[in-house]
């Protein structure tokens, strides 16, 4: 047990009970904070930019439910929207107009998109929208990044980001050799890897698929020159290219990666933001390729919850929110106080240390870098890193348990709160 300074008996009592019921004590690996070591936190609620415990101790919030609470947690308009829906049902399993106009909203945006199917969770959108590659290619192979996390399914579980990452799992028991031999793999940013692949088997690879920037491998950026690369590549060997953006979807602009970076994939994957909250996945693309999913096409893939009304609603307001002026130049404004803060402490007291960030995503590595992929940021200080968290929690700053994992702020966030963690991290970072 790490020494602490906050109260934690609370949090200690219900995750020594949990431990007892759930695989360790948690329903998604990095929450058990494995990683950083010492006690997770229990969480009690949640409101703008703020975390309480149920020791009532007060935090800082930079995860944002990894992710989706970018208009702040328990946003007033989204909660009285949910209160409205509520009244009508919890799920209709059969179509209801909230799908249309979300639809409408994620096509008028995303620039690959002209049709989208909803579903339930980031996994299940990559899982379905491989199997539409496969299809309308007549190709198996897949080319995915080292690093870069595509959810639990287990053609996407190698060399994998995210928890796999930070558990140290090189891939997962229970995945059979014959699911993942057709799962290619090739360095982020190393487009003459990718060629390389595509010239040793230029008619049997359907696709590419690749998080634009990463953010379960910690906060990587494409270098210049690498999507429009990926992007000629699959043109030239008729291949698809997808775009997972569970995670920079309406978070790195209101038209995600694609838009900021002006390359515009074939197929899209989405979650997090589109869900204001709640369980949501979505995959889209051209009417073509989209047309291949069933009904109108032979390609299966089906769900009780999808398009549920409570997810369509909170997204709904989200996105509505989320169009008001200046709201990505304010998130732009605020991360990047907060990156080049860190960044300015870290040179100041002495650590070793590089990252970055784009709108209201960003990163730090305990390493002098600079990080290009995967291999690149595991040569970060993990030790460091688990030192400097728990330092930052003990100071009221929630930090993703995990080198590994981006960071998130939220239009909820304020200057002060900025200026309040910077302040704590260079009293951590001075006695690291």
């Amino acid at each position: 047990m790490v020494k602490t300074t906050i109260k934690t008996t609370k949090s200690e009592e219900i995750f020594a009970a949990a431990q007892n019921l759930m695989p360790g004590g948690v329903s998604s690996p990095v929450r058990a904070f494995k990683s950083v070591g010492g006690q997770p936190i229990v969480f009690d609620h949640v409101k703008g930019a703020y975390i309480w415990d149920v020791d009532g101790n007060q935090y800082i919030d930079y995860v944002g439910t990894w992710g989706p609470a970018i208009c702040g947690h328990a946003h007033p308009e989204v909660i009285a929207a949910l209160h409205e829906a509520l009244e009508k049902g919890t799920s209709f399993g059969a179509p209801c107009v909230l799908e249309n106009v979300l639809a409408e909203m994620v096509i008028d945006a995303v620039p690959s998109i002209e049709m989208v199917r909803f579903v339930n969770s980031g996994t299940e959108a990559c899982m379905a929208v491989l199997r539409l590659m496969r299809a309308f290619t007549g190709r198996d192979k897949v080319i995915k990044f080292e690093g870069c996390y595509h959810g639990h399914a287990d053609m996407f579980l190698v060399k994998a980001g995210s928890g796999v990452a930070t558990l140290g799992l090189p891939d997962s028991p229970g995945v059979p050799k014959s699911t993942t031999s057709n799962t290619l793999t090739a360095p982020y940013n190393d487009l003459e890897a990718v060629k390389a692949l595509f010239a040793e088997t230029p008619d049997e690879i359907a696709g590419v698929i690749l998080e634009p920037v990463v953010g379960n491998a910690g906060f990587i950026t494409p270098d210049a020159g690498f999507l429009e690369g990926l992007r000629e590549l699959t043109h030239e060997y008729g291949a698809l290219l997808v775009f997972d953006e569970v995670m920079t979807g309406f978070r790195i602009a209101y038209g995600g990666a694609q838009e900021r970076f002006n390359v515009t994939p074939d197929l899209t994957t989405l979650g997090k933001i589109i869900g204001g909250g709640l369980p949501v996945g979505a995959y889209g693309g051209r009417q073509e390729i989209m047309s291949m999913i069933a009904p109108d096409g032979p390609v299966y893939q089906a769900g009780t919850l999808s398009g549920n009304p409570l997810a369509m609603t909170a997204g709904i307001k989200t996105l509505e929110l989320l169009q008001k002026p200046g709201t990505y130049q304010y998130l732009d404004k605020i991360t990047k106080k907060l990156s080049d803060g860190l960044l300015e402490i870290a040179k100041k007291t002495g650590h070793a240390a590089c990252g970055g960030q784009i709108s209201g995503m960003f990163g730090l590595f305990f390493t002098a870098g600079p990080v290009h992929n995967y291999e690149d940021a595991k040569h970060s200080d993990l030790d460091k890193f688990s030192r400097f968290h728990r330092g930052m929690l003990e100071h009221g700053i929630y930090l993703a348990p995990s080198q590994f994992e981006a960071g998130f702020t939220s239009v909820a966030h304020t200057e002060e709160d900025i200026d309040r963690t910077l302040a704590a991290a260079e009293e951590v970072m001075s006695s690291l």
